[in-house]
C-alpha cells in the first residue's frame, strides 16, 4: 500500500482505487451504504475508473444560510430574520464534549479512516446480512457532510432536497468522490467544525451554536457531557428523538451516545454512568424569526426593511438575486429607527386608538433633510390573529403597503400652494372661493389635452357659511376647497402634477397622479410615508429627499455591503417652501389644526377629512421632523367615522383635526423631548383688504349639511367667512417665538362638534 497522508487514512488515488476494486465486488458497497441490491448490477456495468474519473472532482460548498440581524439606529436588536437559523462558529467555540459525542456516535474511525471506511462497510454487510435488510449504513462523518451541502445548497426546492437525499447509486458514487476531495483539501478539523455547522438538529435549529441556543438557551462552547450526547443523538432523527416532544426516547438517545462515548474511551465508563443518571434538563428558548417578533411594534418597519432590500438594485440585478441574498442571511442590517421616535409613536397610537376598535391609524415619522425613517407603527399589530394585520398601512403597494393607500384630503393644498408660488403667484392671493362651484374648464394638462367638465362635477366647501372671497392664508387655514380650484385652474393641472413628482407624490398603488382638478380636494390616495416625507421638504427649505431605512450592511465576514444613500434634490426655492411654513403655521396656530400645534417649538401642518370621513389626516412637522397620521378604515369595507367610539372615546364626527392632530402631537411631542428644533424661516404675508363673505357666486347647496366632502377639514378655527385680521403680517426670519398671525376668537357655535365634545 502507499504511504498513510497525515491525520490518518489512505491517499484520494488509494481511496479511489479501493472504493473501485470493492465496488465491482459482489455488491458490498451497495449493502453497507444501505441501498436496494437490485442496484448492484448497475454499480458493476458503471464501477470503472473511467466512469468515476467522470465525475467533476470541483465540490462547490454555498456559503450556509444564517440569521440575519436588523438592529436600531442605536444598535438594539429589532428582529431576527432567517430561512434556517443558523449561526457558524469556529471548531475553538464548540465543547469538546460535543465534538467527541458527534464522532463517537456518527464515526467512531473518523480520525482513522479517509473519505471511505472499508471496516465500516464491512461491518455494515454482516449486520444488514443478520438483520435480513439495511438496517445499517456506513457513511463516514465526511460523506455525511457531502450529504448536507447537497441538501444546503437545494435550499427550499423540495424537488432538489430528494434528490440530495435519495437513496440511488449516482448519488452514492457523486457523494464519495467528493468526499475525497473534500479529505484531501480540508483535513478532519475543519471537516467536523463544517458537519456540525451545516448539520440539522430539529427544531429549527441548524447549525451546533443555534441548537444549544434553542434547547439549553447557552453557547455551543458551554456545553456539557450530557447536554453534548443529547444534540449529538438527535441528529440521526430529529424528529424521533426530539427532547421537547418526546423526553423519553430523547433520552434513551442520549444514554447510547454516552455509552459509546465510553466505549470509544472519549469518557470513562464512571462519567458516562453519572451522565446517564442525570435527568434530561431543558432551557429551550422557542425560535424568534421574522418580523412577526420584533420589538418596540417595529414589525412594519422590520417588514419596511425587508422590501427596500428587496426593491432596489444596489443589492443585485433582478429581485431573484436580492432575494438569495437576504435568504442567504448572515447580514447585520443597522437601520434608521429611532428608539425614542418609535416609542413615542407606539405610546400614542395606544393612548388613542385601540387595537381591537373599528378603525385603525398609523403613524409614521420621518427626518428633514436625510430621508430616514425615524418611526413607523400602526394600531393594528403585525401578525395573523384578530385584529393582526400584514399589511403596512404606512407604506406604498409595492412595499407592501395596502392596494390603493388612502385619499388624503385637504392634506394635499400645500402642494398646489406651493405649485402656484413657484409659478409667480403671490401669498396675497384672493379667490372668490363660493361656497360651491361647478369644477372650472377647460383646464390645461401636461401632454397638452384639456380637462372638460361634461359631467357639471361641482366642488363644495365643508360648511354652508364657508362662503368667499378668501386670501391665500386664510383659505389654507380654514381648508377652503373651492379656493384650491380656483387655483388649480388659474395655473393648470401641469404645475400641480409637475410638483408633486418633485415631492415624491405618487398614489400608493403605483398608478399615474389622476390629472383632473378633484386632486384639490385630495381625492388621490397615498401613503403615511409618502405625506412625511413630501412635508418634509418644506421643514427642509425646498430640498426633497428621498426616504431610506438602511443604515449599513455586513455580511456574515464582516464586511460592508454598499448601501444607497438619499438622494436630495431641490423641489422649490427656498422662499416658496418658506411661504409655505409660514402658512402652514398658521394652521397650527388658530386654524383646523390647532389641537396638534406644539407649544414648545415652531410646528407647522395640515389637516385633511374626506368623502364620508373614511379617512382622517393630519400631516405635520417640525425643523427636525416630519410625520403623518392616518385614521380610517384599513380592510375592503369602509367606515364612515361619524356617531363611532375610538379609544374609548364617543366621536360624533371624525375630522383631521380632531383625533389625528392629537395623536401627531403626542407622538412628536414624545419623539423630540429632550432634543432641540430651531425655528422656521418665516415670511411676512400681508392680509389683503377682502370684503366680507357672502352669497357672492354661491349656488343654493341641496344638501347643506352634507358631511365631510373631499377635502373639507370640518374643524372649525380661523377667521370666519372672509374676515380680515388687520395688522396680521405674520413673523419675519427664524427666531421670533411668536405666532405668524395674531390669535382670533372664534365663535364656538362655527363648524360643527370636534370629537362629540370638543369643537377646539
Amino acid at each position: 500500500m502507499g504511504k498513510k497522508r497525515s491525520g490518518g487514512g489512505l491517499t484520494g488515488s488509494q481511496q479511489a482505487a479501493k472504493f473501485l476494486g470493492v465496488s465491482v465486488l459482489s455488491g458490498v458497497v451497495l449493502a453497507g451504504m444501505a441501498i436496494p441490491a437490485a442496484g448492484a448490477l448497475g454499480l458493476a456495468a458503471k464501477g470503472t475508473v473511467e466512469g468515476f474519473d467522470e465525475i467533476p472532482a470541483n465540490l462547490k460548498t454555498p456559503p450556509l444560510s444564517q440569521r440575519t440581524t436588523i438592529l436600531d439606529a442605536e444598535g438594539g436588536l429589532i428582529a431576527t430574520i432567517y430561512s434556517r437559523d443558523r449561526q457558524v462558529v469556529p471548531l475553538t467555540a464548540i465543547s469538546p464534549y460535543m465534538q467527541k459525542a458527534i464522532v463517537a456516535i456518527e464515526d467512531s474511525r473518523f480520525y482513522e479512516h479517509g473519505a471511505v471506511d472499508l471496516k465500516g462497510i464491512l461491518r455494515a454487510v454482516n449486520r444488514n446480512a443478520q438483520e435480513g435488510g439495511a438496517a445499517q449504513g456506513a457513511s463516514t462523518l465526511t460523506q455525511q457532510y457531502v450529504k448536507n451541502v447537497f441538501v444546503e445548497e437545494a435550499g427550499d426546492d423540495e424537488t432538489k432536497v430528494r434528490e440530495a437525499q435519495e437513496k440511488s447509486l449516482g448519488r452514492k458514487i457523486r457523494e464519495l468522490k467528493y468526499s475525497i476531495q473534500v479529505e484531501e483539501e480540508l483535513g478532519k478539523k475543519k471537516i467536523l467544525e463544517n458537519y456540525l455547522n451545516i448539520t440539522y438538529f430539529g427544531q429549527q435549529a441548524y447549525g451546533i451554536e443555534s441548537a444549544a441556543q434553542r434547547y439549553f438557551s447557552k453557547p455551543a462552547k458551554d456545553l456539557t457531557l450530557e447536554e453534548s450526547a443529547m444534540l449529538a443523538g438527535v441528529v440521526q432523527s430529529p424528529s424521533r428523538y426530539d427532547p421537547v416532544n418526546d423526553t423519553q426516547e430523547a433520552t434513551k438517545r442520549r444514554n447510547i451516545v454516552l455509552q459509546r462515548m465510553a466505549d470509544t474511551k472519549d469518557v470513562s465508563q464512571a462519567e458516562a454512568d453519572a451522565a446517564k443518571a442525570k435527568p434530561l434538563t431543558l432551557k429551550v428558548t422557542k425560535p424568534k424569526n421574522g418580523c412577526i417578533t420584533a420589538v418596540k411594534g417595529a414589525g412594519f418597519f422590520c417588514d419596511y426593511v425587508r422590501n427596500s432590500f428587496l426593491t432596489d438594485a444596489a443589492f443585485g440585478k433582478t429581485r431573484e438575486e436580492r432575494a438569495k441574498v437576504w435568504n442567504q442571511g448572515g447580514l447585520t442590517v443597522r437601520t434608521t429607527l429611532d428608539p425614542q421616535s418609535q416609542d413615542a409613536a407606539n405610546e400614542s397610537i395606544k393612548d388613542h386608538v385601540y387595537q381591537d376598535d373599528a378603525i385603525a391609524t398609523a403613524v409614521t415619522l420621518v427626518q428633514p433633510g436625510t430621508g430616514r425613517v425615524l418611526a413607523m407603527g400602526q394600531s393594528k399589530p403585525y401578525g395573523f390573529g384578530k385584529n393582526e394585520t400584514q399589511i403596512n398601512y404606512s407604506v406604498d403597494k409595492r412595499m407592501g403597503g395596502s392596494n390603493f393607500g388612502f385619499q388624503v384630503g385637504s392634506t394635499f393644498k400645500p402642494f398646489i400652494a406651493a405649485a402656484a408660488l413657484e409659478k409667480g403667484m403671490p401669498p396675497t392671493k384672493v379667490y372668490q372661493a363660493p361656497n360651491k362651484m361647478d369644477y372650472p374648464s377647460p383646464i390645461s394638462r401636461c401632454d397638452g389635452s384639456q380637462y372638460i367638465n361634461t359631467s357639471r362635477e361641482e366642488a363644495e366647501n365643508e360648511t354652508e357659511d364657508e362662503v368667499g372671497p378668501y386670501a391665500l392664508r386664510t383659505a389654507m387655514e380654514k381648508s377652503i376647497n373651492t379656493y384650491f380650484v380656483e387655483m388649480i385652474s388659474e395655473i393648470g393641472l401641469c404645475p400641480v402634477s409637475e410638483m408633486a413628482q418633485k415631492l415624491g407624490v405618487v398614489p400608493a398603488s403605483g398608478a399615474k397622479l389622476a390629472d383632473g382638478p378633484a386632486i384639490a380636494l385630495g381625492a388621490e390616495e397615498m401613503s403615511p410615508l409618502t405625506m412625511a416625507n413630501a412635508y418634509a421638504t418644506f421643514a427642509n427649505r425646498g430640498v426633497y429627499c428621498t426616504p431610506v431605512a438602511i443604515e449599513s450592511i455586513t455580511d456574515a465576514h464582516g464586511k460592508a455591503l454598499s448601501v444607497p444613500k438619499s438622494k436630495c434634490e431641490r423641489a422649490m426655492s427656498q422662499n416658496t417652501a418658506d411661504t409655505i411654513n409660514t402658512l402652514l403655521r398658521g394652521v397650527v396656530d388658530s386654524g383646523t389644526g390647532e389641537r396638534a400645534g406644539l407649544s414648545d417649538r415652531d410646528s407647522a401642518g395640515k389637516t385633511g377629512t374626506t368623502d364620508s370621513r373614511y379617512n382622517a389626516w393630519f400631516v405635520g412637522y417640525t425643523s427636525n421632523m416630519s410625520g403623518a397620521v392616518w385614521v380610517g378604515s384599513g380592510g375592503a369595507k369602509k367606515i364612515t367615522m361619524e356617531n363611532i367610539v375610538i379609544g374609548g372615546k364617543p366621536f360624533d364626527k371624525v375630522f383631521g383635526g380632531g383625533l389625528p392632530g392629537p395623536i401627531w402631537k403626542d407622538a412628536v411631542s414624545g419623539a423630540l423631548s429632550g432634543r432641540e428644533s430651531s425655528n422656521f424661516t418665516t415670511v411676512g404675508i400681508p392680509e389683503p383688504n377682502v370684503p366680507s363673505g357672502g352669497p357672492r357666486g354661491t349656488k343654493p347647496s341641496t344638501n347643506p349639511s352634507k358631511p365631510g366632502k373631499p377635502g373639507g377639514d370640518g374643524k372649525p378655527g380661523g377667521r370666519p367667512g372672509g374676515q380680515t385680521a388687520a395688522g396680521a403680517n405674520g413673523a419675519t426670519g427664524g427666531g421670533d417665538p411668536q405666532p405668524p398671525f395674531p390669535p382670533i376668537s372664534i365663535d364656538p357655535n362655527i363648524g360643527g362638534v370636534v370629537g362629540g365634545r370638543d369643537n377646539q
